[in-house]
């Protein structure tokens, strides 16, 4: 999509924080961050929600791949990390294009507060 930001990171006409680019998927810093480690975790094809990937692609499953071997690679596999999908307005969601926050380095509570 033409005017949806994260396809406009994942082509480059956004600079970003990269960590992680596959064929698949790509990660980057958040802009604004909630933890010491905050990824987006993004598919490079457009998918406006979670709702809208069919049930036979692998790409939730890349998507958790790829968080497992963040949270490793910058060390907060072991104490723990949260791993977040807003989907809608009412959830959250504040772009349309389907993403997962990997948070990690500090201690979570729940609900979050």
């Amino acid at each position: 999509m033409s005017d949806c930001l994260f396809c406009k990171i994942i082509k480059g006409e956004i600079p970003s924080d990269k960590v992680y680019e596959d064929d698949v998927v790509y990660a980057f810093k958040d802009i604004d961050p909630k933890a010491p480690n905050h990824f987006l975790i993004i598919p490079k094809k457009h998918y406006a929600s979670i709702l809208d990937v069919p049930k036979d692609i692998g790409i939730l499953d890349h998507i958790h791949e790829v968080a497992c071997k963040l949270s490793k690679e910058y060390g907060f596999d072991e104490g723990g990390f949260r791993l977040v999908n807003n989907c809608g307005d009412d959830g959250g969601q504040t772009v349309k294009h389907l993403h997962y926050h990997l948070l990690g380095g500090r201690s979570f509570s729940w609900p979050p507060g």
